[in-house]
This record gives structure tokens, C-alpha cells and sequence, in this order.
């Protein structure tokens, strides 16, 4: 190799470690990585255990609001979400993914033809308002083991109008 092809490669990499010299510089004049004092965006935490048998307790009743909820916009959330698992329709047979939701409130759980899980099977008793609430919440933290991979209502009206459209699948 001559010094001609030395100087060239020499040169080649001094100039990328000047290029990387100068990009960390910018960077560090760009970003700064001091700490703030206060963040700028308070996020709650959930406490250590999980706290989901803590906010089993806290969640309110939802017959109250059932007075003042909205039927079609109830409707409109079950078709919207219910619809991709769920039926309903009087005497349906229950989709592979969920079951037939006609007539649910004050029917048993796991009384329809479908493929419960064996949470739901053990739950046992019957499917109120109440108990509607609690459960579509999140699924999954109401009944660990279920089927149900629904992530959940959490806005209270959503619940109450979907349970006022739910109320009026009878008969």
C-alpha cells in the first residue's frame, strides 16, 4: 500500500470520527439530560398488589344511572362492540365466539349453548345489572379464567346505556 492509499483511508476515518464527534455535540446541545424536579405529567400508578380486589369495591352502582341512560346509544356500543363476539337475537344459536345476549339480564350464567369457561361455569348465580357492571368493567379482572378477552367500558354512562339496551332484550 502507498502512503497515497494510507492518507486516503486515514483521512476517511478521521472524518467519520469528526461527523460522529460533531452529531454527539449537536445531540447533547438538543436534548438535555438533566432531571426535572417535578414531572411534567403526573401518571397514577396502580398500588403494588394490583389492586383489583380493591377496585371490585369501589366501583358504584350502576342501577341508578339505568333511569337516565340513553337505549340507543346503548344499542349503538353493543353493535359497535358486543356484535364482533356476541348475538342478539331471540333463540339464536351463539356465534363460536361468544354467546347469545338476548334476554341476559336475570338469566343464569353459562345456562346457553356455548363453550363457557370453567370460571364461568363455577361462578354460578344469575346475571343482573349489578352484576353486568362489574364484568364489563374488565372482564378478566371481574373473572380471572374467562374466555371473554374483551378489554372493557370503562366510561359509567357507556355501561349504563349498554345495560338500559341489554334490559330491553326480553320476551
Amino acid at each position: 500500500m502507498n502512503s497515497f492509499e494510507f492518507n486516503k483511508i486515514a483521512g476517511a476515518v478521521l472524518f467519520a470520527l469528526i461527523i460522529s464527534m460533531l452529531g454527539s455535540l449537536m445531540g447533547d446541545g438538543l436534548i438535555h439530560r438533566d432531571r426535572l424536579e417535578k414531572n411534567i405529567i403526573d401518571i397514577e400508578v396502580a398500588p403494588a398488589g394490583g389492586g383489583t380486589e380493591e377496585a371490585k369495591k369501589e366501583i358504584a352502582p350502576i342501577t341508578p344511572l339505568l333511569d337516565k341512560a340513553n337505549v340507543a346509544n346503548g344499542e349503538a356500543i353493543a353493535k359497535k362492540v358486543c356484535s364482533q363476539c356476541h348475538i342478539f337475537a331471540k333463540g339464536a344459536a351463539a356465534l363460536p365466539t361468544g354467546p347469545d345476549l338476548w334476554a341476559i339480564i336475570g338469566r343464569a350464567r353459562g345456562s346457553t349453548e356455548f363453550a363457557y369457561s370453567k370460571a364461568m361455569k363455577e361462578k354460578g348465580g344469575n346475571w343482573d345489572e349489578e352484576e353486568i357492571n362489574k364484568f364489563i368493567i374488565k372482564p378478566r379482572d371481574y373473572l380471572p379464567g374467562t374466555k371473554m378477552s374483551f378489554a372493557g367500558l370503562k366510561k359509567e354512562e357507556d355501561r349504563a346505556d349498554l345495560i338500559a339496551y341489554l334490559r330491553t332484550l326480553k320476551g
